[in-house]
């Protein structure tokens, strides 16, 4: 393992530790959920585990630190942006698990001020940079921190 993966590793592993109490919130949802059918696995890519078949909310899925609850399936789908939802362009459409990925990594920069910050900064719409910047990470692999 060469030096950067190393201190890649130990970052995210820091990361992990400092969401904890969003992971944690993310288990008690996700183990309700297996209680109506909801199936965990653990998706290394993602840095996640994942609850599909969650039977709650409208559809697609939710990150709580490095847990996602998930409606469907699978997270392999496509998806529209928060922007083409609101009308505001024709971008094409994303891969939601790309899309969950970003939130994962937004947590493990922010722990437990992730939640408090979201939802200061407009919580699920278009207007919140946390999910602009989930949507331009989906398209294209980079960008998933606000701003960048």
């Amino acid at each position: 393992m060469n030096l950067s993966l190393l201190a890649l590793r130990v970052l995210q592993g820091l990361g992990a530790l400092w969401t904890l109490p969003n992971t944690l919130i993310g288990l008690v949802g996700g183990v309700a959920g297996m209680l109506a059918g909801a199936r965990p696995s653990w998706n290394r890519r993602d840095l996640a585990i994942v609850f599909r078949d969650w039977p709650w909310g409208p559809g697609g899925a939710i990150t709580l630190g490095n847990v996602i609850l998930h409606t469907g399936p699978t997270l392999d789908v496509p998806c529209r942006t928060y922007a083409h939802q609101a009308g505001h362009c024709t971008e094409p459409v994303i891969g939601l698990h790309d899309h969950e990925r970003a939130h994962v990594y937004q947590y493990l920069v922010l722990g437990p001020l992730y939640l408090p910050v979201y939802l200061l900064c407009g919580g699920v719409s278009a207007r919140n940079p946390f999910e602009r910047a989930a949507d331009v990470y989906a398209l294209t692999g980079r960008g998933w921190w606000p701003g960048v």
